[in-house]
């Protein structure tokens, strides 16, 4: 065979192996796209997920109770007031 001959042949077995290569990285580049758009979709989907089905409703009750003492608070706070009045009433009614 004639040098040429055998150039021309490994030049085709270069090329064919790189071809194999270059299919078997972008096959790799392609499932590692689709894990990585699944990973980052579970790692902010869970917590949406897990925030709107728990967490959203204990916070709203959490937030409720804390408006029902402080309205309780309030009403407390005015009942004291007309006590003290109710006390001030009754104290100036002894004192005459």
């Amino acid at each position: 065979m004639d040098p040429s001959q055998e150039t021309l042949r490994e030049i085709l077995r270069l090329t064919q192996e790189n071809n194999r290569m270059l299919h078997k990285m972008r096959r790799s580049a392609f499932w590692g796209g689709i894990l990585k758009l699944l990973l980052y979709a579970a790692l902010l989907g869970i917590p949406l997920w897990l925030y709107i089905t728990y967490l959203g409703p204990m916070m709203q009750e959490v937030i409720q109770t804390y408006r029902d003492i402080q309205g309780t608070g309030a009403n407390v706070s005015a009942q004291f007031t007309d006590f003290q009045g109710m006390l001030q009433q009754f104290k100036d009614n002894f004192s005459q």
